[in-house]
């Protein structure tokens, strides 16, 4: 997957006739403001000069099979970094109805009320859902589980109706996909868990 390149680069200045022990600035001076010194260190009686830099990781080339899993697992990370700001928004839009039904009373005027939101929530998501790979929506499928505790299926089955979710849910299984999966974080989903870790820690 993605290559970790480090780059070190050292600038050393050396330039005969100026005094080492003047560092004054000039306005048209052109030294960066970051440059290192040469030091003089002596070890076991000898003195040569010496520049500290970063600490440098070689690692050996990875195998065929490594770099295999290195490449799908970046790009885990790539569609999780994709649709894991979508499970967010389902999880506040979710607690958003709820909140909302609470005060609303009557079976007609609540219905009305969820038409109105699915309409203005489509409007304004529809076309990035329509953009997502079959592989982003399967793992949508399973984050809405871990932000709101309840699978797809279950979502759209209360507030559609039973024969919404069994259409919906055959629909789904045409393409691979299965509205009742359910967020295993410690099982199959422990690499998914731990990208979102990563993401909450601003580290991707």
């Amino acid at each position: 997957m993605r290559r970790i390149v480090v780059n070190i680069i050292i600038f050393l200045v050396l330039i005969p006739g100026i005094n080492a022990q003047d560092t004054t600035r000039h306005e048209n001076d052109s030294l960066p403001d970051r440059f290192y010194f040469l030091e003089n260190v002596t070890r076991d009686g000898e003195t040569l000069p010496e520049v500290e830099i970063d600490e440098v990781t070689v690692t050996r080339k990875m195998s065929l099979k490594e770099r295999f899993q290195w490449w799908r697992y970046r790009r885990l990370v790539r569609n999780v970094k994709k649709v894991y700001p979508y499970s967010i928004v389902v999880r506040e839009k979710f607690k958003e109805i709820n909140d909302t039904l609470q005060s609303i009373d009557g079976k007609k005027a609540r219905k009305e009320f969820l038409k109105n939101f699915e309409t203005d929530l489509f409007g304004k998501y529809e076309d990035d859902i329509k953009h997502m790979t079959i592989t982003q929506g399967k793992i949508l499928i399973k984050l809405i589980d871990r932000e709101t505790q309840n699978t797809s299926y279950q979502l759209i089955r209360d507030y559609r109706g039973a024969v919404s979710a069994f259409f919906w849910q055959g629909l789904a299984r045409i393409f691979g996909s299965n509205l009742k999966t359910e967020y295993d974080p410690y099982g199959d989903d422990y690499l998914i868990e731990k990208i979102i870790y990563e993401i909450e820690k601003g580290r991707l």
